[in-house]
């Protein structure tokens, strides 16, 4: 298979990539939808408009930011910095930064109520199909594992067989989705709690997975993907010591 895959129409080629990633923002948010119009929303329809605006500000800024510090020489030494700055971007970044805006724009408003929930499924959908479009780019984007012996390795087209890392994400986020309905069958989790475990479970992931990732590399091997994810997990460090220690915390009953 030859990377990256294209859709070709007649004499129109069509960037994969580019239609999964669309496909992932319109579907994530149809179901956001669904999910809102089927079940109750605590929050009000004026201040859940300002808090989806200030989370896409929030994700579509900072996933960039981050994204362009992957490799800060590059980004120094790059001769269009707003286009390269437009051009990289990461999932991490914009999950952080979309709760760094949310949080502010919350006090603005003078919302206190936790407003992650709804947002949690179909933040998962979307990723998995996004990732689909990732996988599709081969070499054509930095989001290809490092070179492995391993039988799960495929060629993108240098020679060298890499770890499907975005493949690797897909069955991830699957397994999250399962375990999370698993959860919520068996107990009620407090409001708030699902986002929490859901960000919780992905940067967890991603500090590893990006092990077997090429990145430029700060300081003890972690990359600035990385040192994100160390950040996100210091913030929720009051919820990780609930979910080893006290998980009947996180639910109406031990509330």
């Amino acid at each position: 298979m030859a990377y990256p895959i294209n859709l070709k129409l007649g004499g129109l080629i069509l960037s994969l990539h580019l239609i999964f990633e669309t496909l992932g923002f319109v579907i994530g948010f149809r179901y956001f939808l669904f999910l809102r119009n089927r079940q109750k929303d605590r929050i009000n329809d004026t201040n859940r408009s300002w808090i989806i605006i200030g989370a896409t500000f929030g994700a579509f800024f900072f996933s960039r930011i981050i994204g362009a510090l992957e490799n800060p020489m590059m980004l120094i030494h790059s001769k269009h910095t707003l286009l390269y700055l437009y051009a990289n971007k990461t999932i991490v970044g914009g999950l952080l930064g979309a709760l760094l805006v949310v949080e502010i724009t919350k006090k603005i408003i003078h919302e206190k109520t936790s407003s992650g929930d709804l947002f949690t499924y179909p933040l998962i959908l979307a990723m998995m199909i996004g990732r689909i479009g990732c996988f599709s780019s081969g070499l054509s984007e930095e989001t290809y594992g490092a070179a492995t012996n391993s039988f799960l390795g495929i060629d993108f087209g240098d020679g060298f067989y890499r770890h499907p890392v975005t493949l690797y994400e897909i069955g991830f986020l699957a397994f999250l989705w399962i375990a999370l309905v698993a959860i919520e069958r068996k107990v009620r989790l407090v409001n708030g709690y699902r986002f929490q475990i859901f960000m919780i479970a992905y940067l967890a992931f991603r500090l590893l997975l990006d092990f077997i990732k090429p990145h430029y590399v700060y300081f003890i091997g972690l990359g600035t993907i990385q040192l994100c994810c160390v950040i996100g997990l210091l913030y929720y460090s009051g919820t990780i010591y609930k979910i080893f220690f006290n998980f009947s915390a996180l639910t109406e009953h031990g509330k």
